[in-house]
């Protein structure tokens, strides 16, 4: 774990006096799970569950915040049984899929979204006729009922692939009243009107939360990332975790901790654990 400067040490600590009150909130996919070629595989750490179970008996609530769909990420981190422990606990855990479209908590335990976008199914059947004429016919194409993700990690040359493809997309997208998400080699086409720092805003004012960490690893975390800050500039103790990666980099200057892959988020959450009282 790398503190990136002396304030960073300084929200960890401001964070841990306030932990009765703060929410913890992750993205999944390279943050508590590991980024594999095929995203079916992406389990979750298999430490996660233990931490964050130990972790939601010291603050308000924790939350995991992904661009999967809600039932993907509740099948691939084993969350519905996580959420029993914690609900047992007397807390809540809540998943947010597909940028904060999907809901479903420990409490409640079904998943509320909207139904797919307009547009979405026809950008679906003009894509392969698009990857074809981006020289990218055999990109893995993932439907996700809000929206699709064309991954380009199994191909030959995974990036120059992603370059040649976004602004195709983007184009295409932009036809459709779709926005796109860029990853790590993966480009998400989905509707506009949400995204994580929407959701993080929702959590910090419906739950009147005393502090927040967020940890993300992607381009799809920006939003998150800036809106946390925010709320740091107005005075709320607050602790942004970065978990690098040699692909993507962004999230580095914005963050206050950077940790190595999901590895390391388990670690500073652990240490979550250890230094709050009670």
């Amino acid at each position: 774990m790398q503190f990136v400067s002396p304030e960073g040490e300084q929200r960890y600590d401001a964070l841990v006096a306030a932990a009765p009150g703060v929410i913890v909130a992750l993205d999944f996919d390279g943050t508590l799970s590991p980024i594999v070629d095929d995203p079916a595989q992406a389990h979750i750490h298999p430490d996660a569950g233990e931490v964050l179970v130990a972790l939601a008996r010291k603050v308000r609530a924790i939350a995991v915040v992904t661009g999967r769909p809600a039932r993907q990420v509740l099948d691939l981190g084993g969350l519905e049984a996580v959420g029993d422990a914690v609900a047992a606990a007397g807390k809540e855990l809540y998943v947010f899929g597909q940028y904060g479209n999907e809901r479903w908590s420990a409490s409640q335990r079904s998943i509320v979204g909207p139904r797919p976008p307009q547009g979405l199914a026809t950008f679906l059947r003009d894509l392969p006729r698009t990857l074809r004429t981006a020289g990218a016919a055999d990109a893995y194409v993932e439907e996700k009922g809000l929206a699709v993700a064309v991954h380009t990690r199994r191909l030959p040359d995974a990036e120059a692939a992603f370059e040649r493809l976004l602004p195709v997309l983007r184009e295409q997208a932009d036809a459709h009243d779709l926005v796109v998400e860029p990853g790590r080699n993966v480009i998400e086409v989905r509707s506009g009107g949400m995204d994580k720092g929407l959701v993080v805003d929702r959590l910090i004012t419906q739950l009147d939360a005393k502090g927040f960490l967020f940890g993300g690893d992607d381009l799809g975390d920006v939003e998150a990332f800036e809106t946390v800050a925010a709320y740091a500039a107005e005075g709320l103790p607050t602790l942004l975790v970065c978990s690098a990666s040699d692909e993507q980099s962004a999230l580095v200057p914005l963050s206050d901790v950077v940790v190595d892959g999901p590895d390391g988020v388990l670690d500073i959450l652990r240490r979550l654990v250890d230094d709050i009282p009670g």
